[in-house]
């Protein structure tokens, strides 16, 4: 996907427009600093490419931009929990149309805010209210900041996630380190392990660190540079890829897709949906990834 060739259908300011591909309509940033797209199907970024620099996010070449299904790839919202504890999984929000609230732009970059908030589908699915702000924030790096704010007359628990799919050269050749050693792993029934602090992968992950450092860094030899993720707000960093036989198995991914991608997710992980996050009225809890390139 080719985003600078888009024709734009609204022009909102020098650096912001309004784009469509397939039947999905995306917030386009062309930036001296970077450029980016934000889909507002799922309030899903889906690139940020800093200037001089390839892509530090990955998209499936398979993905689709239905209106519908989930996009595989970017950075889905997983709200209002992460994982498979309840219909739909990873929860509404990656598959909800989000509103641009608000825009601003400077020498340094641009801002979007998108907003979410709860409606009678959303309801349906999980009965209560609620306010999603989700600013990103596109300079040198990518700052993703998501603030749930509980609008109910009772308190509620939620889990969640920011799910970036990073974009490497080769996963087999990158280095992980600051995800910490102890993990949770999902393809060993959710027990608890122990491992290095440095990852190299040799086959399927799909691990729940529960004790990273501030700084996570992929060392990537093929494209000559790190990505460096920075998570606040969160209890967890989940990796995850799924190889080969994963990505066979998956229609929006291409056989060989694994091989470009890493998962590196700010994370507020729970295991079943009363053990999360706890909002009382009016209480706010904000979950943020920072990813930049050294």
């Amino acid at each position: 996907m080719d985003l600078h060739s888009l024709p734009a259908l609204t022009v909102l300011s020098d650096c912001v427009t309004i784009v469509e591909h397939d039947q999905v309509k995306m917030v386009r940033i062309i930036h001296d600093k970077a450029s980016a797209a934000i889909a507002l199907h799922g309030g899903h970024v889906v690139s940020f490419q800093p200037a001089g620099q390839d892509d530090l996010i990955w998209m499936s070449d398979a993905a689709l931009f239905d209106g519908k299904a989930a996009l595989r790839g970017g950075i889905p919202v997983c709200w209002p929990w992460f994982g498979r504890l309840a219909a739909p999984a990873h929860g509404f929000a990656r598959t909800s149309e989000w509103q641009l609230l608000e825009h601003r732009e400077n020498e340094y970059g641009v801002i979007l805010v998108l907003g979410l908030s709860d409606s009678d589908t959303t309801q349906a699915i999980w009965p209560y209210q609620f306010d999603l702000r989700l600013e990103v924030e596109v300079t040198e790096q990518l700052k993703v900041s998501l603030k749930v704010t509980n609008q109910d007359e009772k308190a509620w628990t939620f889990s969640g996630a920011l799910h970036t799919y990073l974009n490497v050269g080769d996963v087999r050749q990158v280095k992980t380190t600051g995800m910490g050693s102890e993990y949770i792993d999902s393809l060993q029934d959710a027990k608890v392990c122990q491992g290095g602090e440095t990852l190299v992968l040799t086959d399927t992950i799909d691990r729940v660190y529960t004790q990273p450092v501030a700084q996570i860094e992929v060392q990537d030899p093929l494209l000559g540079r790190s990505l460096v993720v920075e998570n606040s707000g969160h209890n967890s960093a989940v990796l995850w890829n799924p190889w080969a036989q994963g990505a066979a198995a998956m229609a929006d991914m291409t056989d060989d897709g694994y091989q470009t991608m890493l998962c590196v997710e700010s994370a507020l992980h729970s295991p079943c949906l009363s053990a999360g996050q706890t909002l009382q009225p009016g209480e706010s809890h904000t979950l943020t990834t920072t990813i930049s390139v050294r």
